[in-house]
């Protein structure tokens, strides 16, 4: 059989239900501390002015964003914790959860820091490194020795440490970056979010049921669950015409958590971790495109323009609601296919991966995505 068995016979699906408490409770949460960071951060004029360049809302928009969501998320990891107050694997799962937490936390404060002060990019660079060293300390890293095993690769304990600590580093700075570049567009960030960590969440509850992992399968599903009442809480105040922006605060805090979410997907069989790297498609597929556009013009890789995805279909005349909206769509796409190639035999499914990868490369190509013209090439002018 090309297709496994969705449900596994070790936990019944109302396993999951357990921890309802965690979506309630970080939804609540994000929901009145958005409401109140919103204020504060008018009152205390914590807000992004407009430059008709890159920033092109009408008027200052307040900050803070990120704090409310955060707020979410910790309230609702506390209440799985509760959730999980009887149980033997607690203390290990604590370890997880805690150390997640820690290293959202910093990845938040270093993109408010930017936020408020306007940082160089290598100190936020260096600060999300540092909350990727949170992930390493208590010991979530992708378990390459299983992985490799199959493939008959040679993988030393050392080889498996360096190796390790590279991935980890190297996801947490791509996430986190992805997530900050698709922050353009009025709820478009946080939707996206939300329909990729609904997809994770599917994928942790199914391993769930098979028994994956005494640790991991719980911890992911309250990760999952956190992650989403957070993101929906402060999506009423984000969607458009936005009251409040995450800000820097948000998207790395967002990265941060998907990128710890994707490495506890890594722990043995190289199909979930695939899968979810694939549910994360659309800010991947973001990301490459501006890398690729900016080399080919040559233009500086670091410097914000006009020329990502969602901007190009606003210049081309796409009204904003339906430029989120395709892009929820294309998110949407991303997460099925890897749902369903998740269920599939590793080989079969990556030759569908390589297959929709190479379909995406060349849609954006044919429809002249790389391309730098008018606003798509806009540079401020201290970069020029």
């Amino acid at each position: 059989m090309i297709f496994g068995k969705l449900i596994g016979d070790e936990r019944p699906l109302s396993w999951a239900l357990q921890f309802w408490p965690v979506l309630v409770s970080s939804f609540v949460f994000a929901l009145a501390a958005t409401w109140l960071c919103k204020k504060v951060a008018v009152k205390f004029k914590i807000v992004d002015t407009p430059d008709d360049l890159v920033k092109t809302h009408k008027e200052p928009i307040a900050y803070l964003g990120g704090l409310g969501m955060l707020i979410g998320l910790t309230v609702g990891v506390l209440a799985g914790i509760g959730c999980l107050r009887n149980q033997e694997i607690l203390e290990p799962a604590l370890k997880w959860l805690i150390g997640i937490l820690a290293g959202g936390a910093i990845a938040c404060f270093v993109g408010l820091t930017d936020d408020i002060f306007e940082i160089s990019p290598m100190k936020k660079v260096l600060g999300q490194v540092v909350a990727a060293v949170v992930l390493l300390l208590i010991g979530i890293m992708p378990g390459l020795k299983d992985i490799a095993g199959p493939l008959h690769l040679p993988m030393s304990n050392n080889l498996e440490k360096i190796l390790g600590v590279g991935i980890v580093i190297f996801f947490v700075l791509g996430a986190t970056n992805s997530l900050n570049l698709l922050d353009g567009l009025d709820g478009l960030c946080a939707g996206v979010t939300a329909i990729i960590t609904i997809a994770m969440l599917l994928l942790a509850i199914h391993l769930a049921t098979w028994g994956y992992s005494d640790v991991g399968d719980p911890v992911r599903i309250i990760i999952c669950l956190g992650l989403v009442g957070g993101v929906c809480g402060f999506l009423p105040f984000n969607r458009h015409p936005a009251k409040i922006f995450m800000g820097d605060a948000g998207s790395m805090l967002l990265g941060f958590t998907i990128a710890a979410l994707m490495l506890l997907f890594a722990e043995r069989v190289p199909r979930w971790w695939i899968a979810s790297i694939v549910v994360f498609g659309l800010p991947i597929l973001d990301t490459a495109v501006a890398l690729a556009r900016r080399l080919l013009n040559h233009r500086p890789l670091f410097v914000s323009d006009r020329g990502h995805i969602y901007d190009q279909m606003i210049d081309r005349g796409i009204p904003l609601k339906k430029t989120v909206a395709v892009c929820y769509v294309l998110a949407g796409a991303y997460a099925v296919i890897g749902l369903v190639m998740s269920q599939i035999r590793t080989w079969f499914a990556a030759g569908v991966y390589v297959l929709v990868f190479l379909v995406s490369a060349l849609v954006v190509w044919r429809k002249g995505y790389l391309k730098m013209e008018g606003l798509r090439g806009v540079i401020p002018k201290e970069h020029q």
